[in-house]
């Protein structure tokens, strides 16, 4: 009988207690020079674990339990997932292996989670310490073989996000055939823990993903520079990226031009397109514009296109199409101070350098005001960007279980982007889910997600509720179809709840009529 390799419990800390054995592995395979565009190789955390995993189990020598105990696992019940064990068929070979390690002593292989759980993380220490030992590394590496593609179907997408206790694993299916879609959204005061619950979702989405044919990809709007700073480089490491992800605008344009290339397009497309990206222009500078500005604006637009011959444009551009159409060309307005301003901060490149959808990118934008027009400009154009670019992908791929993702779009502090008609992201949500393509939405209250444009809680398949400041009474009724005193439930549970804590909709009574709690507590792994 095999060794149970489901719902094994990672060690507290292996991460950061691996880093070492990561970059000593990456210094030996990456070249000291790159040229142009390429980059280097990283290591997913999974990779780093199996390695270290194979490594201690191909060691002969004794083995016993003294110390076993004084291995701490995560506290927070942070799991390896199960595709660890199965990825390139080796579930048979791991349990063999320990099995015949671990021979003679009494060891329950079924039962003892906690037990194989300190085991596992036994032999990934013993082959760390070994290959950091002085030409082990080079010993191994000359024994890989190479030429094996990234293994694996679609990805079943079920994100353990912590526990509803009892150590009962608390799991988001954001792919299966019968899911309506992978929209999160998260509502949670300043404390409650919505940045380390963004980590815990990108961590699972990484880890179930990054070896197999369909990685998930992400783009992170960094607003309060903690994904983005070098004192927490150890947090990349969870996601299977590294520092070269990071795209910091102050220092370096966004390697990528945010308008579309309407070159052949029919006019009225040129149109279109023109009037739309006016309304988010003074939307974003929440200047004072009236009909007449707008169309101007609309007008300087579809005077830069004609151009450029209706390819890519640019904020310049526009600025100087707005003022030849004002009576006095040297006359500031609204609309000019917006163009101006972003045409200053230089914050895209004339021509894309990078691949959005096939990458992963953390957007740092802490050294901008969160609801000024800068940081709005950035988020706006790049999510105009991942609509152009998902316009021209196949549908996802289906199989039996699951749908493919290719991409989340994460956005902390969403507020700031749901209180105008931000298309961009309604298409996202809307037209994207066809594509491959989800978000992750994060604000401080639940009422944000109720806009006058758009209601997201509506469109989003988990709505994640943390500790609020103020509870919205409409949004509690019609999220959780409740009134009288299982209202007063849920406000009390929400008013209750501490760091790293969530309710959720059970839907295990949706449409049953059956008594009980509309909403299950989770108590959320602590990752960051």
């Amino acid at each position: 009988m095999e060794v149970a390799l489901d719902n094994i419990r990672q060690a507290e800390n292996i991460s950061n207690d691996l880093l070492p054995l990561k970059d000593a592995l990456e210094e030996r395979i990456n070249l000291s020079t790159i040229i142009g565009r390429e980059k280097k190789v990283t290591l997913n955390g999974n990779k780093i674990m199996r390695i270290a995993l194979l490594v201690g189990l191909s060691l002969s020598g004794e083995r016993n339990l003294d110390n076993i105990d004084k291995i701490r696992l995560s506290t927070s019940s942070i799991r390896i997932p199960s595709s660890f064990f199965t990825y390139d068929n080796l579930r048979s070979l791991f349990s063999a292996m320990l099995k015949l390690r671990y021979h003679g002593l009494d060891i329950d292989w079924q039962e003892n989670n906690a037990m194989i759980s300190r085991i596992i993380a036994q032999e990934m220490y013993r082959g760390r310490d070994y290959l950091l030992k002085e030409c082990n590394i080079d010993k191994f590496l000359m024994a890989m073989t190479n030429g094996k593609r990234a293994a694996g179907s679609i990805p079943w997408l079920k994100l353990v996000i912590g526990d509803y206790g009892d150590d009962m694993p608390a799991v988001l299916d954001v792919n299966g055939r019968d899911v309506n879609n992978a929209q999160i959204l998260i509502a949670g005061a300043t404390g409650s823990g919505k940045s380390n619950l963004i980590a815990v979702l990108i961590q699972q989405f990484r880890s179930l993903s990054t070896e197999t044919a369909y990685p998930v990809n992400f783009i992170l709007f960094d607003y309060k520079g903690e994904f983005s700073d070098p004192d927490n480089r150890s947090w990349l490491s969870y996601f299977d990226v590294d520092s070269s992800c990071i795209l910091d605008p102050v220092q370096h344009p966004l390697p990528f031009s945010p308008f579309k290339d309407l070159t052949g397009a029919a006019q009225n497309q040129v149109n279109l397109y023109s009037t739309e990206m006016a309304s988010a222009l003074c939307a974003i500078g929440k200047a004072n514009i009236g009909a007449k500005m707008n169309t101007r604006l609309s007008e300087a637009i579809i005077g830069a296109y004609a151009e450029t011959k209706g390819a890519p444009i640019s904020f310049e551009l526009i600025l100087r199409h707005y003022r030849s159409l004002l009576d006095d060309p040297g006359k500031e307005d609204s609309i000019t101070a917006v163009l101006t301003e972003l045409v200053r901060s230089h914050l895209f490149a004339n021509e894309d350098q990078v691949d959005l959808i096939n990458e992963c990118f953390i957007i740092k934008l802490d050294e901008f005001p969160k609801d000024g027009a800068i940081a709005k400009a950035i988020v706006y154009f790049v999510t105009s960007k991942l609509n152009i670019i998902y316009e021209k992908l196949d549908v996802q791929s289906k199989n039996d279980d699951c749908v493919q993702i290719r991409h989340f779009t994460i956005i902390d502090e969403a507020h700031y982007m749901l209180d105008f008609d931000n298309r961009p992201l309604r298409n996202l949500i809307a037209v994207g889910r066809n594509k491959g393509m989800s978000i992750i939405l994060a604000t401080q209250n639940m009422a944000s997600f109720q806009s006058k444009y758009f209601d997201f809680y509506a469109n989003a398949q988990y709505p994640l509720i943390m500790k609020q400041q103020t509870i919205s009474d409409p949004v509690i009724k019609d999220l959780f179809g409740v009134s009288g005193k299982e209202l007063q439930d849920i406000r009390s549970a929400i008013a209750g709840l501490q760091l790293g804590e969530l309710i959720i909709r059970n839907n295990d009574l949706t449409g049953l009529g059956v008594m009980g709690k509309k909403y299950k507590k989770i108590k959320v792994s602590h990752l960051i």
